[in-house]
Protein backbone atom coordinates (compact mmCIF):
# COMPACT_ATOMS: atom_id res chain seq x y z
CA UNK A 1 0.00 0.00 0.00
CA UNK A 2 1.39 3.37 -1.01
CA UNK A 3 0.96 6.07 1.60
CA UNK A 4 1.80 9.70 2.22
CA UNK A 5 3.35 11.18 5.35
CA UNK A 6 2.66 14.80 6.25
CA UNK A 7 5.90 16.74 6.87
CA UNK A 8 6.52 17.35 10.58
CA UNK A 9 6.90 21.09 10.11
CA UNK A 10 3.18 21.29 9.31
CA UNK A 11 2.52 20.56 12.99
CA UNK A 12 4.81 23.16 14.50
CA UNK A 13 3.36 25.96 16.68
CA UNK A 14 -0.26 24.89 16.39
CA UNK A 15 -2.70 27.00 18.36
CA UNK A 16 -3.36 25.55 21.82
CA UNK A 17 -1.59 22.28 21.06
CA UNK A 18 1.60 21.37 22.91
CA UNK A 19 1.70 17.59 23.19
CA UNK A 20 4.55 15.19 22.43
CA UNK A 21 3.96 12.87 19.47
CA UNK A 22 4.13 9.08 19.82
CA UNK A 23 4.14 6.54 17.01
CA UNK A 24 3.61 2.86 16.36
CA UNK A 25 3.32 0.74 13.25
CA UNK A 26 0.30 -1.28 12.12
CA UNK A 27 -0.05 -3.90 9.40
CA UNK A 28 -1.46 -2.24 6.28
CA UNK A 29 -2.96 -5.66 5.28
CA UNK A 30 -0.99 -5.62 2.01
CA UNK A 31 2.43 -6.69 3.25
CA UNK A 32 3.56 -3.30 4.49
CA UNK A 33 3.05 -1.04 7.48
CA UNK A 34 1.47 2.29 8.31
CA UNK A 35 2.72 4.66 10.97
CA UNK A 36 0.00 5.67 13.46
CA UNK A 37 0.39 8.75 15.63
CA UNK A 38 -1.09 9.00 19.11
CA UNK A 39 -1.00 11.21 22.17
CA UNK A 40 -0.14 9.59 25.50
CA UNK A 41 -0.49 12.02 28.39
CA UNK A 42 -0.80 11.61 32.14
CA UNK A 43 0.42 8.86 34.49
CA UNK A 44 1.36 5.70 32.61
CA UNK A 45 0.04 3.46 35.39
CA UNK A 46 -3.45 5.01 35.42
CA UNK A 47 -6.40 3.42 33.64
CA UNK A 48 -6.57 4.90 30.14
CA UNK A 49 -9.16 7.25 28.69
CA UNK A 50 -9.20 6.53 24.96
CA UNK A 51 -10.26 9.50 22.83
CA UNK A 52 -11.30 8.56 19.29
CA UNK A 53 -11.87 11.32 16.76
CA UNK A 54 -13.93 11.28 13.60
CA UNK A 55 -14.00 12.70 10.08
CA UNK A 56 -12.24 14.91 8.97
CA UNK A 57 -10.61 15.88 12.28
CA UNK A 58 -7.64 14.51 14.23
CA UNK A 59 -6.56 14.39 17.87
CA UNK A 60 -6.17 18.19 17.83
CA UNK A 61 -9.93 18.09 18.38
CA UNK A 62 -9.32 16.90 21.95
CA UNK A 63 -6.71 19.48 22.94
CA UNK A 64 -9.10 21.23 25.37
CA UNK A 65 -10.07 17.97 27.03
CA UNK A 66 -6.67 16.36 27.56
CA UNK A 67 -5.44 18.76 30.30
CA UNK A 68 -8.69 18.40 32.27
CA UNK A 69 -8.53 14.61 32.16
CA UNK A 70 -4.83 14.53 33.07
CA UNK A 71 -5.41 16.95 35.98
CA UNK A 72 -7.98 14.48 37.31
CA UNK A 73 -5.31 11.77 37.37
CA UNK A 74 -6.15 9.91 34.18
CA UNK A 75 -3.93 8.61 31.43
CA UNK A 76 -5.12 9.90 28.07
CA UNK A 77 -4.46 8.09 24.78
CA UNK A 78 -5.66 9.78 21.58
CA UNK A 79 -4.70 8.18 18.25
CA UNK A 80 -5.02 9.69 14.80
CA UNK A 81 -6.84 7.38 12.40
CA UNK A 82 -4.78 6.45 9.32
CA UNK A 83 -5.58 9.09 6.74
CA UNK A 84 -5.79 11.86 9.33
CA UNK A 85 -3.59 13.97 11.57
CA UNK A 86 0.00 12.86 11.93
CA UNK A 87 -0.76 9.27 10.92
CA UNK A 88 0.20 7.98 7.49
CA UNK A 89 -2.32 8.53 4.73
CA UNK A 90 -2.97 5.69 2.28
CA UNK A 91 -2.81 7.13 -1.18
CA UNK A 92 -5.83 5.53 -2.87
CA UNK A 93 -9.47 5.90 -1.90
CA UNK A 94 -9.96 2.15 -2.23
CA UNK A 95 -7.40 1.65 0.54
CA UNK A 96 -9.92 3.02 3.04
CA UNK A 97 -12.41 0.52 4.41
CA UNK A 98 -14.43 0.40 7.60
CA UNK A 99 -12.97 -2.98 8.57
CA UNK A 100 -9.38 -1.88 8.09
CA UNK A 101 -9.87 1.05 10.43
CA UNK A 102 -11.39 -1.19 13.09
CA UNK A 103 -8.43 -3.54 12.69
CA UNK A 104 -5.89 -0.72 12.80
CA UNK A 105 -7.32 0.71 16.02
CA UNK A 106 -7.54 -2.81 17.46
CA UNK A 107 -3.83 -3.11 16.77
CA UNK A 108 -3.22 0.11 18.70
CA UNK A 109 -5.11 -1.28 21.71
CA UNK A 110 -3.14 -4.50 21.60
CA UNK A 111 0.28 -2.95 21.07
CA UNK A 112 -0.24 -0.49 23.92
CA UNK A 113 -1.93 -3.26 25.95
CA UNK A 114 -4.74 -0.95 27.02
CA UNK A 115 -7.14 -2.34 29.61
CA UNK A 116 -9.76 -0.82 31.89
CA UNK A 117 -10.42 1.66 29.09
CA UNK A 118 -12.91 4.50 29.29
CA UNK A 119 -13.81 5.11 25.64
CA UNK A 120 -14.79 8.65 24.62
CA UNK A 121 -15.95 8.61 21.02
CA UNK A 122 -17.50 11.09 18.60
CA UNK A 123 -18.49 10.82 14.93
CA UNK A 124 -16.42 8.04 13.27
CA UNK A 125 -14.73 7.54 16.62
CA UNK A 126 -17.95 5.84 17.65
CA UNK A 127 -18.42 3.85 14.46
CA UNK A 128 -14.99 2.37 15.09
CA UNK A 129 -14.89 2.51 18.88
CA UNK A 130 -18.26 0.86 19.49
CA UNK A 131 -17.20 -1.99 17.24
CA UNK A 132 -14.10 -2.41 19.41
CA UNK A 133 -16.21 -2.37 22.57
CA UNK A 134 -18.43 -5.09 21.13
CA UNK A 135 -15.54 -7.21 19.88
CA UNK A 136 -13.07 -6.62 22.75
CA UNK A 137 -15.37 -6.07 25.74
CA UNK A 138 -12.76 -7.32 28.19
CA UNK A 139 -10.56 -4.29 27.46
CA UNK A 140 -13.24 -1.67 28.19
CA UNK A 141 -14.63 -0.49 31.53
CA UNK A 142 -16.91 2.37 30.43
CA UNK A 143 -18.13 4.22 27.35
CA UNK A 144 -18.98 7.87 26.72
CA UNK A 145 -20.73 8.29 23.37
CA UNK A 146 -20.87 11.88 22.07
CA UNK A 147 -22.59 12.71 18.77
CA UNK A 148 -22.10 9.29 17.28
CA UNK A 149 -23.86 6.02 16.51
CA UNK A 150 -23.32 2.53 15.11
CA UNK A 151 -25.33 2.40 11.87
CA UNK A 152 -26.33 -0.80 10.13
CA UNK A 153 -27.97 0.70 7.05
CA UNK A 154 -31.37 -0.58 8.13
CA UNK A 155 -32.67 2.95 8.74
CA UNK A 156 -32.60 6.10 6.60
CA UNK A 157 -29.51 8.11 7.63
CA UNK A 158 -31.42 11.39 7.30
CA UNK A 159 -31.26 14.41 5.02
CA UNK A 160 -28.46 16.16 6.90
CA UNK A 161 -26.14 13.21 6.40
CA UNK A 162 -27.15 12.76 2.77
CA UNK A 163 -26.38 16.41 2.04
CA UNK A 164 -23.01 16.11 3.77
CA UNK A 165 -22.15 12.99 1.80
CA UNK A 166 -23.09 14.65 -1.49
CA UNK A 167 -21.08 17.76 -0.63
CA UNK A 168 -18.04 15.66 0.29
CA UNK A 169 -18.01 14.04 -3.14
CA UNK A 170 -18.77 17.08 -5.26
CA UNK A 171 -16.78 19.94 -3.73
CA UNK A 172 -13.72 20.56 -5.96
CA UNK A 173 -11.37 21.24 -3.04
CA UNK A 174 -12.15 19.52 0.26
CA UNK A 175 -11.97 22.38 2.82
CA UNK A 176 -11.21 20.48 6.04
CA UNK A 177 -10.87 23.42 8.43
CA UNK A 178 -13.89 25.19 6.99
CA UNK A 179 -15.96 22.00 7.29
CA UNK A 180 -15.17 21.72 10.99
CA UNK A 181 -15.84 25.41 11.49
CA UNK A 182 -19.23 24.98 9.84
CA UNK A 183 -20.15 22.14 12.22
CA UNK A 184 -19.58 24.11 15.42
CA UNK A 185 -21.77 26.66 17.18
CA UNK A 186 -18.78 28.91 17.76
CA UNK A 187 -16.66 30.62 15.11
CA UNK A 188 -13.21 29.08 14.97
CA UNK A 189 -10.19 31.38 14.89
CA UNK A 190 -8.13 31.31 11.67
CA UNK A 191 -5.25 29.69 13.58
CA UNK A 192 -7.54 26.83 14.65
CA UNK A 193 -8.80 26.33 11.11
CA UNK A 194 -5.17 26.21 9.95
CA UNK A 195 -4.47 23.52 12.55
CA UNK A 196 -7.23 21.35 11.12
CA UNK A 197 -5.82 21.92 7.64
CA UNK A 198 -2.27 21.12 8.77
CA UNK A 199 -2.36 17.35 8.06
CA UNK A 200 -3.30 17.95 4.41
CA UNK A 201 -0.69 19.86 2.37
CA UNK A 202 -2.71 19.29 -0.81
CA UNK A 203 -5.67 17.31 -2.15
CA UNK A 204 -3.62 14.11 -2.57
CA UNK A 205 -3.51 13.79 1.23
CA UNK A 206 -7.32 13.89 1.51
CA UNK A 207 -8.30 10.53 0.00
CA UNK A 208 -9.47 9.30 3.41
CA UNK A 209 -11.37 12.47 4.17
CA UNK A 210 -13.15 12.10 0.84
CA UNK A 211 -13.88 8.40 1.25
CA UNK A 212 -15.12 8.24 4.84
CA UNK A 213 -18.62 9.62 4.12
CA UNK A 214 -19.11 6.76 1.66
CA UNK A 215 -18.08 4.16 4.26
CA UNK A 216 -20.97 4.92 6.62
CA UNK A 217 -23.46 2.04 6.23
CA UNK A 218 -26.49 3.65 4.59
CA UNK A 219 -28.17 0.55 3.12
CA UNK A 220 -28.64 -3.01 4.41
CA UNK A 221 -26.33 -4.24 1.64
CA UNK A 222 -23.33 -2.27 2.93
CA UNK A 223 -20.18 -4.41 3.50
CA UNK A 224 -20.08 -3.36 7.17
CA UNK A 225 -23.73 -4.09 7.93
CA UNK A 226 -23.32 -7.70 9.08
CA UNK A 227 -20.56 -6.94 11.56
CA UNK A 228 -22.32 -3.84 12.85
CA UNK A 229 -25.47 -5.88 13.44
CA UNK A 230 -23.38 -8.41 15.35
CA UNK A 231 -21.84 -5.58 17.35
CA UNK A 232 -25.30 -4.37 18.30
CA UNK A 233 -26.16 -7.83 19.62
CA UNK A 234 -23.12 -7.56 21.87
CA UNK A 235 -23.94 -4.01 22.94
CA UNK A 236 -27.46 -5.10 23.86
CA UNK A 237 -25.79 -7.27 26.49
CA UNK A 238 -23.34 -4.58 27.69
CA UNK A 239 -23.80 -4.15 31.44
CA UNK A 240 -20.85 -1.85 32.15
CA UNK A 241 -21.44 1.92 32.50
CA UNK A 242 -22.48 3.62 29.25
CA UNK A 243 -23.11 7.37 29.07
CA UNK A 244 -24.43 9.54 26.25
CA UNK A 245 -23.23 13.15 26.12
CA UNK A 246 -24.71 14.59 22.94
CA UNK A 247 -24.84 18.26 22.06
CA UNK A 248 -28.02 20.22 21.44
CA UNK A 249 -27.16 21.41 17.92
CA UNK A 250 -26.08 18.45 15.79
CA UNK A 251 -28.47 17.52 12.98
CA UNK A 252 -26.36 14.53 11.94
CA UNK A 253 -26.70 12.40 15.08
CA UNK A 254 -29.72 13.94 16.85
CA UNK A 255 -31.82 11.24 18.50
CA UNK A 256 -29.19 8.52 18.41
CA UNK A 257 -28.51 9.06 22.11
CA UNK A 258 -32.08 8.02 22.96
CA UNK A 259 -31.72 4.82 20.94
CA UNK A 260 -28.52 3.85 22.76
CA UNK A 261 -30.07 4.66 26.13
CA UNK A 262 -32.96 2.32 25.33
CA UNK A 263 -30.96 -0.58 23.85
CA UNK A 264 -27.77 -0.75 25.94
CA UNK A 265 -28.31 -2.07 29.49
CA UNK A 266 -25.29 -0.23 30.89
CA UNK A 267 -26.96 3.07 30.04
CA UNK A 268 -29.70 2.52 32.62
CA UNK A 269 -29.52 4.90 35.57
CA UNK A 270 -26.65 6.97 34.17
CA UNK A 271 -26.65 10.78 34.22
CA UNK A 272 -27.02 11.22 30.47
CA UNK A 273 -26.12 14.75 29.47
CA UNK A 274 -27.13 17.21 26.79
CA UNK A 275 -24.26 19.61 26.10
CA UNK A 276 -25.79 23.04 25.54
CA UNK A 277 -24.39 25.30 22.81
CA UNK A 278 -22.52 22.50 21.12
CA UNK A 279 -22.42 21.59 17.43
CA UNK A 280 -21.37 18.33 15.82
CA UNK A 281 -17.79 18.92 16.96
CA UNK A 282 -18.77 19.59 20.55
CA UNK A 283 -15.16 19.14 21.67
CA UNK A 284 -14.47 22.49 20.02
CA UNK A 285 -17.52 24.27 21.41
CA UNK A 286 -17.61 22.75 24.91
CA UNK A 287 -14.43 20.72 25.31
CA UNK A 288 -13.73 21.51 28.95
CA UNK A 289 -17.35 20.86 29.89
CA UNK A 290 -17.37 17.51 28.10
CA UNK A 291 -14.09 16.58 29.80
CA UNK A 292 -15.59 17.34 33.20
CA UNK A 293 -18.60 15.18 32.32
CA UNK A 294 -16.18 12.34 31.59
CA UNK A 295 -14.30 12.91 34.86
CA UNK A 296 -17.57 12.86 36.82
CA UNK A 297 -18.78 9.74 35.01
CA UNK A 298 -15.59 7.83 35.85
CA UNK A 299 -15.76 8.95 39.49
CA UNK A 300 -19.40 7.88 39.75
CA UNK A 301 -18.64 4.47 38.26
CA UNK A 302 -15.47 3.17 39.91
CA UNK A 303 -13.97 -0.19 38.92
CA UNK A 304 -15.85 -3.16 40.32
Amino acid sequence: MQSLRTPEDRFENLDGYDFAPHYLMVDDTEGGELRVHYLDEGPSDAAPVLLLHGEPSWCYLYRKMVPVLVAAGHRVVAPDLPGFGRSDKPGQRGDYTYQRHVDWMDSVLQQLDLNGITLVCQDWGGLIGLRLVAERPERFARVVAANTFLPTGDHDPGEAFKKWRQFSQEVPEFPVGVIIDGATTTTLAPAVIRAYDAPFPDESFKEGARQFPLLVPATPEDPATEKNRAAWESLKQWQKPFLTAFSDSDPITAGADKVMQQLIPGAAGQAHTTIVNGGHFLQEDQGELLANVVVGFIAANPPT
